[in-house]
């Protein structure tokens, strides 16, 4: 009696254990974020059994087309506390999370995988092949090698606790699975069938809004003039907030470009707040100032009086954007620098430096723009990724309630979030 009570104790705690070595894990969403848990799960533990659902037809379909097809990998700011500055949304939690894992782990993850990145002038990292299809190759190779399940056009219906710990998945193929752990990693939550049931299991979850966006501007400014571009200039939204500084590209559409992204994202949920009807003020010449202007055209006044005033000054901005900027200042196209009257001259540092600018709406890629709002930060355990309300729970990537500014600083929180969420699930 004594050795079958001895034998079963024993093949309980080899079940046990056996249990704890081989957890059932279920990766929701098929992107960046999705790969990244699985493939930091299966690292960790190779005995987990991990299925990655997508309810999609393509896996990593925004990593595709990120950076026109090149894939802005990361960014080249290797401090955790400067990087968390590029984040509108999650910088106090990201910068503990990157303490963790930041961009020198990813180009360190990639490296060990044979994908070599490359650095460019801004720090934005690509690979060096500038295709995205290498990363894309990369992640299908490392899941086909690490056995992780993978079901394309599977999504999930809802998701619910069981009684006795884990996870039911309802499928949207009519299927039921169970999981010991499940991540959240399907990007924008918006029109996502996984709201309510986050939210029945104690989630709440942020106001959504675009973020990434550019501008729509019927002006006379820039008709005409798409494709053209200035490569430090600043913009800010005309009742106030924070200015932003960087490239600008005058589109069919309007404004886009860096600058353009930036202020979009810093300012998704106000400009939401005004249905996209705003203006905004750009300052063509960068930082430099009215002050700094006038004294340049007094110099113009003094040195070069005979020539028109039609002929390019600034390098920085292009030919057919000067005599735009010139002409709607009410200045003749003959009209030389001697001649130049005060208001004629106000009206042009006026545009050159103030130049306001009425928005009629938005333009987003609707496969590349990023979202802000989701899962609300709070009720995240950042250390784990995990859910503060439903054990065996996490999140990663941009259905938390982050997001950050253009230049590859999205896909590094989402590689981040993942790695924590994937490392986490692999050893409750």
């Amino acid at each position: 009696m004594i050795a079958a009570n001895s034998m079963r104790m024993e093949k309980s705690a080899q079940a046990s254990q056996t249990s704890k070595r081989s957890p059932r894990l279920a990766i929701v969403g098929g992107g960046a974020a999705g790969f990244f848990t699985a493939l930091t799960a299966a690292e960790a533990n190779p005995g987990a059994r991990i299925t990655l659902y997508e309810r999609g037809q393509k896996w990593l379909a925004k990593v595709k087309i990120s950076g026109g097809g090149r894939c802005n990998v990361t960014h080249s700011c290797f401090d955790p506390k400067e990087l968390s500055t590029r984040y509108p949304r999650g910088s106090r939690e990201l910068r503990a999370a990157f303490h963790r894992w930041q961009p020198q782990d990813t180009l360190d993850w990639f490296a060990a995988r044979g994908v070599k990145i490359k650095r460019e002038d801004d720090g934005r990292m690509f690979p060096v092949t500038d295709d995205s299809q290498t990363i894309i190759d990369c992640f299908l190779r490392c899941a086909q090698e690490a056995g992780i399940e993978r079901l394309k056009g599977v999504g999930l219906k809802s998701l619910t606790a069981r009684s006795d710990g884990g996870y039911r998945l309802e499928r949207t193929d009519g299927q039921t699975d169970g999981a010991d752990a499940v991540c959240i990693a399907a990007g924008s939550l918006k029109a996502s069938p996984l709201v309510r049931a986050i939210e029945a299991l104690g989630h709440t979850i942020e106001p959504l809004a675009p973020s990434l966006f550019a501008f729509n501007v019927a002006d006379k400014r820039t008709h005409g003039l798409a494709g053209l571009s200035v490569q430090d200039a600043e913009v800010r939204v005309n009742d106030g907030g924070k200015p932003q500084q960087g490239p600008i590209l005058i589109t069919h559409r309007g404004l886009s470009g860096p600058a353009i992204l930036r202020l979009s994202a810093w300012e998704a949920r106000a400009l939401q707040e005004e249905n996209y009807h705003f203006a905004i003020s750009i300052n063509w010449l960068g930082q430099t100032t009215e002050n700094q202007v006038r004294e340049q055209f007094n110099r113009l006044r003094k040195r070069s009086g005979k020539t028109n005033v039609t002929a390019k000054v600034f390098d920085a901005i292009p030919r057919r954007l000067w005599e735009r900027l010139v002409s709607v200042s009410g200045i003749s196209e003959d009209m030389r620098w001697a001649q130049l009257p005060k208001d004629q001259e106000n009206a042009l540092i006026q545009e050159l430096v103030a130049g306001s600018y009425s928005i009629q709406g938005k333009t987003t890629n609707k496969d590349e723009f990023v979202t802000c709002g989701g899962v609300c930060r709070k009720e995240i355990d950042w250390r784990r990724m995990e859910s503060k309300m439903a054990p065996g729970l996490h999140f990663a990537g941009e259905c938390i309630d982050i997001d950050g500014i253009t230049g590859g600083f999205n896909f590094q929180a989402a590689w981040t979030t993942g790695h924590i969420a994937g490392e986490s699930m692999a050893n409750p």
